[in-house]
């Protein structure tokens, strides 16, 4: 198996991707198995194989037992609460489990692979609740439940239909499995759930950041606002790249606009500068892309790592003990993407605030004609500033926490798991954000008539008006933030 990259990973998110094991995957597969069983022949005490797990590691188990303490362990573990998983997120945890123990580092058998792939490709998705991971140790309970599929215990979603694990494995050809020495273990340590969380949220983030450039340069074009901040000389000699990058791509957003032509001599253009929320830009969004891009890369080092333990080295026959299941760098990488899809939602919130006020617009009050018997976008502002206000809690960093667990033994943990769920929230709020800046930017847009904005713009401004027609008196907007965050969501709006 090749590395998978981030666009390959995007594209299991999104249901179109696939993977491919080839026969030196096999290979490497099978030489663990061995090893592990050899170690076994030779009697000495491995942990989590022949002996018991966390604090009871010290106790021996029998070898006729060693099938059942695999069992134990899958069962005893699964003890998830709270929401189910997304279909996206198990589905990039089922892959980036394949890709771990196709590494060969794990003692599984070819089989448990096997079966791992074709729950992938028949679309076979263990239903997994989203609380109850630390994010060491591996993300024990979740991956329990992934794991309890394969056992015939659980339920599955098949093809979205909820079923009784034994009953969606047979639809799909295949039997429970009865696990061998190593194998509850490997599937239940490793980092793959905290990994498809963070990487949901990254994904998420990346589309809201394309949305959100395009929402802010038509936001700076619905108030007659200067592109002069975002000339290549002033991020030059600042030299951030994501801010150099961000300046380059507002500039061509907002290229051939007749609406900046018309006041690029006049009055307008003399004035004090721009707020920050428009002139700012690039160094804001900047600094978002910067901080994205470095979580991408962990992320991706993540999804090809191998974060079981023990480790088997087929090599030498080594079995080592480490700690590759602690999400440290994983819990980081959410935390990041969480403060900077904050910082992505705030500064479209202040633009969308001064697009509706007429002091600072220029335009009529909320946005709407005969203000007053219209309230217009007064109260879709309410609605960001609620979500902005939540991302700011949701933000505070879940990595600078730790709760011993297992009477101590394992006394730091990374909270990673949480930290991933939490980005992704935040990634959803922003999301609906700038999906109320890019209503409220087309219709400042559209009260510059007769003037056009950019050809790219107007590209925009036909998606949004075909799910969301222009506001001429009151309704209920709620089905057009839904629709535009839709569009959002789907990349619609990227103009990459």
């Amino acid at each position: 198996m090749k590395h998978l990259t981030l666009p390959q990973l995007r594209a299991i998110w999104r249901g179109d991707g696939a993977l491919t094991l080839d026969e030196s995957d096999y290979a490497r597969i099978e030489a663990s198995t061995r090893t592990v069983d050899a170690a076994l022949k030779s009697g000495v005490a491995l942990y989590g194989i022949n002996t018991g797990f966390g604090k009871l590691a010290s106790t021996r188990i029998d070898d006729d037992k060693l099938a059942q303490l695999q069992r134990n362990l899958v069962l005893s573990h699964a003890v998830g609460v709270g929401p189910e998983l997304t279909e996206r997120v198990v589905r990039l945890a089922l892959a980036i489990k394949i890709v771990t123990l196709a590494q060969g580092r794990s003692g599984v058998r070819r089989v448990v692979v096997d079966a791992l792939y074709k729950l992938l490709q028949a679309n076979a998705l263990p239903v997994i609740p989203s609380q109850g991971s630390v994010g060491a140790s591996g993300d024990l309970a979740p991956l329990a439940h992934l794991s309890c599929a394969l056992v015939g215990e659980g339920e599955v979603r098949l093809n979205g239909e909820k079923l009784a694990a034994c009953a969606a494995l047979q639809r799909i050809g295949l039997v429970p499995l009865t696990l061998g020495p190593k194998e509850g273990l490997a599937l239940l340590n490793g980092t793959q759930i905290s990994t498809a969380l963070t990487l949901d949220a990254l994904f998420r983030a990346q589309d809201v950041f394309d949305a959100a450039l395009i929402a802010g340069a038509m936001s700076t074009d619905a108030l007659k606002g200067t592109d002069a901040p975002f000339d290549e000389r002033i991020h030059l000699a600042r030299g951030h790249k994501g801010q150099i990058e961000v300046a380059a791509r507002l500039r061509t957003l907002m290229e051939g606009s007749a609406i900046r032509e018309s006041h690029r001599s006049s009055e307008i253009d003399q004035r004090v500068q721009d707020p920050y929320s428009l002139r700012c830009q690039p160094q804001v969004m900047g600094a978002c892309l910067d901080v994205l891009n470095n979580a991408a890369a962990t992320l991706e080092i993540e999804a090809n790592a191998v974060t079981d333990n023990p480790l088997v080295f087929a090599e030498d026959g080594a079995i080592l003990s480490g700690g590759n299941f602690h999400a440290e760098p994983v819990a980081f990488a959410a935390d990041m993407i969480a403060m900077a899809t904050a910082e992505i939602a705030s500064l479209s919130e202040r633009r969308i605030a001064l697009l509706i006020d007429p002091a600072l617009s220029g335009l009529p009050a909320f946005l709407v004609e005969e203000g007053g018997l219209n309230s217009g976008f007064m109260i879709l502002h309410v609605t960001a500033a609620a979500l902005v206000s939540e991302n700011k809690t949701l933000a505070h960093p879940a990595s600078v926490d730790s709760l011993p667990t297992s009477a101590n033994q394992e006394d730091h943990v990374s909270m990673a798991t949480f930290a991933g769920r939490k980005a992704g929230d935040i990634a959803r709020n922003a999301a609906n954000v700038v999906a109320i800046e890019l209503l409220a930017a087309a219709q400042g847009v559209d009260f510059q008539a007769p003037l056009k904005t950019s050809p790219v713009l107007q590209s925009a401004h036909a998606a949004i008006r075909a799910v969301s027609p222009r506001l001429a008196q009151d309704r209920s907007l709620a089905g057009d933030i839904a629709r535009v965050c839709g569009l959002i969501e789907a990349g619609a709006l990227n103009q990459r």
